[in-house]
């Protein structure tokens, strides 16, 4: 029975340690940061101590210094004791001084060493993981992109379309009147769509909260129009684009996958679409249709964003 509770404790005990570690492993880059800005600060203070110290160390060295010229002012150079003497024995205070002055300044320069050791480790950790993360992204999207290629090879492009949009036929029943004024049923199949699988990821809502937004439906097109225009403008200018510096023009707050995802531009050798696309003139969904037309304030913006820009540079 002991040994029992001893196996189930020691057990829980694993566990725990193993979850910490886990813990502390995710969090390493922000542990070596913080230990790292505390160390600097640290040493830094250490050094200002050493420098409290450091006169009479110099002040010691000059006395030194001071006896070696009085003595040979005094007795001047002989054969035991001539010039090559006293500048070995100069020579000597200098490196003791210098060794002392070392040993004083030790603990300062030690721990802004593993300091900044720590700093640098913290960007080589979130450097490494970026990369995977990055990696990741790409090879999801290559994938889910080779996927459609293979339904739209096998199935044709409209079929391709209603599964990525989630198109589902449908059987309505519709009254009509005959000629002879009677009511007469008659069925019919529709096409319908599921509006969250319409969109990507990236899709956003412009309304009341966003930059620019106004009650007017047509001032809303126009602005949406100026920006999209913008973009453009600067993915002319510095050929990529991001898409968090897309949300920050409409005033959404940045993501994850928007410090990586993007436009690149290429007039020779274009990579996507070269140009920056909000959806605006969406017309398979109802709502975008009804924002073009003037009857609705907001609209879904969804972007045709190029990928993982980094990997494709």
């Amino acid at each position: 029975m002991k040994n029992n509770v001893l196996s189930v404790v020691g057990t829980k005990m694993s566990y725990g340690f193993r979850k910490t570690k886990m813990k502390a492993i995710k969090h390493s880059p922000e542990i070596c940061i913080v230990g790292g800005v505390i160390g600097v600060v640290g040493s830094t203070i250490l050094a200002c101590r050493a420098t409290l110290q450091l006169d009479d160390v110099l002040k010691e060295k000059r006395e030194r210094v001071e006896e070696i010229h009085d003595y040979v002012e005094e007795h001047g150079y002989s054969e035991e004791y001539g010039e090559k003497e006293m500048q070995q024995e100069l020579t000597i205070t200098y490196l003791k001084t210098a060794g002392k002055v070392l040993k004083l300044y030790a603990p300062a320069i030690a721990l802004g060493v593993l300091s900044i050791s720590s700093i640098v480790a913290s960007h080589n950790i979130m450097r490494k993981r970026n990369a995977a993360l990055s990696a990741a992204y790409t090879a999801l999207y290559k994938g889910f992109d080779e996927y459609r290629k293979r339904v739209e090879e096998r199935f044709g492009e409209d079929v391709e379309k209603e599964i990525r949009y989630g198109v589902k036929t449908e059987e309505v029943e519709e009254k009509k009147i005959t000629k002879s004024g009677k009511e007469k049923i008659e069925k019919k199949e529709v096409k319908t769509f599921d509006p969250n699988g319409h969109y990507s990821p990236y899709a956003v809502v412009f309304d009341s909260g966003c930059i620019g937004w106004t009650k007017d439906p047509e001032a809303n097109k126009t602005i949406l129009l100026q920006q999209q225009a913008y973009a453009n403008q600067k993915l002319k200018q510095k050929g990529y684009l991001f898409m968090n510096e897309v949300y920050e023009m409409l005033g959404f707050e940045p993501t994850k996958a928007g410090h990586v995802v993007g436009w690149l531009y290429d007039e020779k050798h274009p990579v996507g679409d070269n140009y920056v696309d909000f959806g605006i003139w969406d017309i398979d969904a109802e709502p975008t249709r009804r924002f073009i037309n003037g009857l609705e304030t907001n609209i879904v913006l969804d972007f045709n964003v190029d990928g993982n820009i980094y990997e494709m540079m």
